[in-house]
């Protein structure tokens, strides 16, 4: 699979300076954490799942989440566990390409009974996300998996959702972070990405924020997110890769403020009509909170709507002068540090301060590729949209 696979051959040449790089589930941990872009929850209870999943790796989806916590009722879980062996085996039976596949689980005996009742069509799998994740709680989860790995002969990532009100309650913030960062750290190779439960951050405090905000102007879930980066996301070697928060809205809300996005770059490609379909489908706030969740350290983002995971990839893809920016930092040359001016001239390149950051970008290059000089995020969203 690629990013932008879906589209046409001569319509990537034409977008991208670096195409985005081939890769499957066997590729290597670094390789997966960067690609998994926009994460598409969908509950295991849907009669069709395996022709959804059929149907939004067709669509550019990468990596897809199946559920068996918060999105169903407590009383169907039996039956969405029925209902998932039955289409992964309807996945294996018809074959063809699907995203990375995960399954968001309740406790850590459904990972080694499900692996268990996978049978064969476990080779589709991908790993599991993991709940509401402490030390206390993750362990077990993390020893299941470890088990089921074994049992099955099939590499299993996990992926933890830190949203407990611990993690967010001032007094025991820094002890649970702290606990997380053991038992992470504990199982590095099995933990591909941390994600965060911005919705459980929100729901601690009755909050809930409207579609015109992002995650970073409720003051209580930024300060969450900013600890977790500060702990979990460092670029020394020991941070993970932390994705960024749901967004839930899809459909038209009535607008308290003005929109987000500003019209000049739709202006100059003739784009206007997209820019307003994107303000009427509260989308805006997405592409704002995308570049704010970069900002802040967090790569790719749990989305629930199809309509989120082609902004959530064409915001991912690096510029031209990033790009550019990267690769001068790295050269071999200029190990020693120093400054440079950038090939775009508008700003200082330090060698030594910024050079994760361009190791970061150049990762980020190999999963959504680099964009051709003259091409913005508005060619991507076009060139990605169904015809």
């Amino acid at each position: 699979m690629r990013h932008f696979g879906h589209i046409a051959p001569e319509v990537r040449e034409r977008l991208f300076h670096q195409q985005p790089q081939v890769f499957g589930a066997d590729a290597p941990p670094r390789m997966l954490a960067a690609a998994l872009g926009a994460t598409l929850y969908s509950p295991a209870t849907r009669t069709r799942l395996a022709d959804d999943v059929r149907k939004q790796a067709g669509r550019g989806v990468v990596s897809m989440v199946l559920c068996l916590e918060d999105s169903i009722d407590d009383s169907e879980v039996g039956g969405a566990e029925e209902n998932l062996v039955r289409q992964f085996a309807d996945l294996a039976a018809h074959g063809g390409e699907v995203p990375l596949l995960f399954v968001r689980v309740r406790e850590p005996e459904q990972i080694t009974d499900l692996v268990h009742r996978l049978g064969t069509s476990v080779a589709l799998l991908s790993g599991f996300v993991l709940p509401k994740f402490t030390e206390e709680r993750g362990v077990p989860f993390l020893e299941a998996l470890t088990a089921a790995e074994a049992a099955s002969g099939r590499r299993l990532f996990a992926m933890p959702v830190l949203e407990s009100p611990e993690l967010l309650h001032l007094e025991t913030r820094a002890e649970t972070l702290a606990g997380i960062s053991r038992t992470v750290d504990k199982y590095r190779d099995r933990v591909l990405a941390l994600r965060l439960g911005v919705t459980d951050f929100c729901s601690a405090y009755g909050l809930r924020r409207p579609p015109d905000m992002t995650a970073y102007d409720v003051q209580i879930v930024a300060s969450v997110i900013g600890d977790v980066v500060n702990l979990l996301g460092r670029a020394d070697g020991s941070g993970f890769t932390v994705t960024g928060p749901v967004w839930e809205y899809f459909r038209h809300q009535e607008r308290m403020f003005k929109p987000q996005l500003r019209r000049s770059p739709f202006l100059e490609e003739g784009a206007e009509p997209l820019r307003e379909a994107l303000i009427q489908h509260d989308l805006d706030g997405l592409l704002r909170e995308i570049e704010l969740d970069r900002a802040n350290g967090l790569l790719g983002k749990t989305c629930i709507h199809p309509s989120h995971v082609l902004p959530v990839h064409a915001l991912s893809v690096v510029s031209h002068e990033e790009f550019s920016d990267a690769r001068d930092i790295l050269r071999p040359e200029r190990g020693g540090g120093g400054v440079l001016r950038s090939a775009y001239t508008n700003k200082m390149n330090e060698v030594k301060p910024h050079r994760a950051w361009a190791e970061r970008t150049l990762q980020r290059a190999e999963a959504f590729g680099v964009a051709r000089e003259d091409v913005g995020f508005v060619e991507l969203l076009t060139a990605g949209l169904p015809a």
